[in-house]
């Protein structure tokens, strides 16, 4: 399947005279390509250095543990926090389960969390899960432009709140929320404030002294590393957060997390944040300078887009578009040459529409009519030309074989 796709948008690239190779990855809100870079780094702690970070009686495993102290160095110097605050996981959403279960057992009964309407499942189902334990959740809805309403947020604390859980940025949207005045209303109100970051770490600059974070959580697989592989940020101190574990068993990432490392994602993961560090200044510029190239030539082609979300307050790569009257999945099957998805990759399976789209005012067809557009390092102006042309080929063709049969089903009628 994928061979026969290639050579088809093969075709259609020289049919536009673009010089791309099919099928294109813009599903970078998904999942995101292991950067060489980063690859090279991981290799050979698949070979010759495959110790145990935990034996440290033999140069295999003080090997091992070098680099895991190397790679919690980067992580840490990317978010501004201090290495030995940072507990790896297995990604964002065992980060989550670990910040929001282990701040609620911690609490003990009566406590109070806050959340929005619009963070990730790994959220929200922890949040429902707790609820089921006697953990009281407050959801705070959204404006239409996807932020939160900060005056809700202050109305929501009360003397039980333990943990506000807001994220950085949206996986369906894209939009940032605003983290600077969440962080200065949860430190006045001596509360804790746990930040889903997958989606914004390595794309926007985050730095959790400034923020006010005190739990933070994210994904390698998000920003060109290997999946498999994430990390906690736990603050240690003004104030020192405690959580109880999740995972036990060894006594590893001081006794917050157990199992044995894994050190080639952790190698990964630093390499990753590494090249984040030294390259997001002119990535976020490339990723921008693409979307509005994308946003200018669908809206030439097929009239005044339909933007979900705030445009301005958003990731540099996201861009999420309903097309009134189009059925989402014909679009998607339509698109085969080109990776684009209509929603969260982790809902992909529920026939419901999004709750992100919903939150924000979309009706069910409107929100099911959406195409998220996840712009990435690799991608490059020729192929966002090409999008354009097939995204507005197919929208038309599909527009016009709706009007045919709107048609025919009045001749019908009478």
């Amino acid at each position: 399947m994928r061979e026969q796709l290639a050579v088809v948008g093969n075709l259609l690239a020289l049919e536009l005279g673009i010089m791309v190779n099919v099928p294109i990855y813009m599903d970078n809100m998904a999942t995101t390509p292991v950067d060489p870079r980063v690859l090279e780094a991981i290799l050979p702690y698949f070979g010759p250095h495959f110790g145990n970070a935990s034996s440290k009686t033999h140069v295999f495993g003080l090997t091992a543990a070098d680099a895991d102290g190397q790679a919690r160095e980067k992580v840490a110097e990317l978010i501004g926090a201090r290495a030995r605050e940072i507990v790896f996981t297995a990604g964002a959403t065992e980060a989550n389960n670990l910040a929001l279960k282990g701040v609620a057992d911690m609490a003990g009964a009566g406590a109070h969390i806050i959340a929005s309407t619009i963070e990730h499942k790994a959220v929200l189902d922890c949040c429902r899960t707790l609820e089921g334990r006697g953990v009281e959740v407050t959801y705070l809805p959204v404006a239409a432009n996807g932020q939160i309403d900060l005056d809700d947020l202050a109305a929501a604390i009360t003397d039980q709140t333990v943990l506000i859980s807001l994220m950085a940025a949206n996986n369906e949207i894209g939009v940032l929320q605003p983290l600077a005045d969440i962080g200065r209303l949860a430190k006045e109100r001596g509360v804790l404030w746990h930040c889903d970051a997958a989606q914004a770490v390595g794309k926007v600059p985050l730095d959790v002294e400034s923020l006010g974070i005190d739990l933070l959580s994210v994904s390698g697989h998000k920003l060109y590393a290997p999946k498999g592989v994430g990390f906690l940020y736990v603050r240690s101190r003004n104030p020192r957060v405690r959580l109880q574990a999740q995972i036990e068993g060894g006594g590893q990432e001081n006794g917050l997390r157990a199992g044995t490392l894994n050190v080639p994602g952790i190698v990964g993961l630093g390499r990753a944040c590494e090249l984040a560090q030294k390259e997001m200044v002119t990535e976020s510029a490339h990723l921008l300078q693409m979307r509005q190239r994308l946003i200018e030539g669908l809206d030439t082609r097929l009239g005044a887009l339909s933007v979900n979300g705030d445009l301005d307050s958003r990731l540099p790569g996201n861009l999420n578009v309903s097309f009134p009257g189009i059925d989402g999945a014909d679009l998607l099957l339509g698109l085969r040459d080109i990776a684009l998805s209509s929603g969260a990759a982790c809902s992909s399976k529920e026939e419901t529409s999004s709750h992100v789209l919903r939150a924000i005012g979309l009706n069910d067809d409107l929100a099911r009519a959406s195409l998220r557009f996840g712009l990435g390092r690799f991608n490059s102006m020729e192929e966002v030309e090409f999008a354009i042309d097939r995204v507005a080929a197919e929208i038309e063709r599909l527009d016009s074989n709706l009007t045919t049969a709107v048609k025919a089903r009045e001749l019908t009628a009478h």
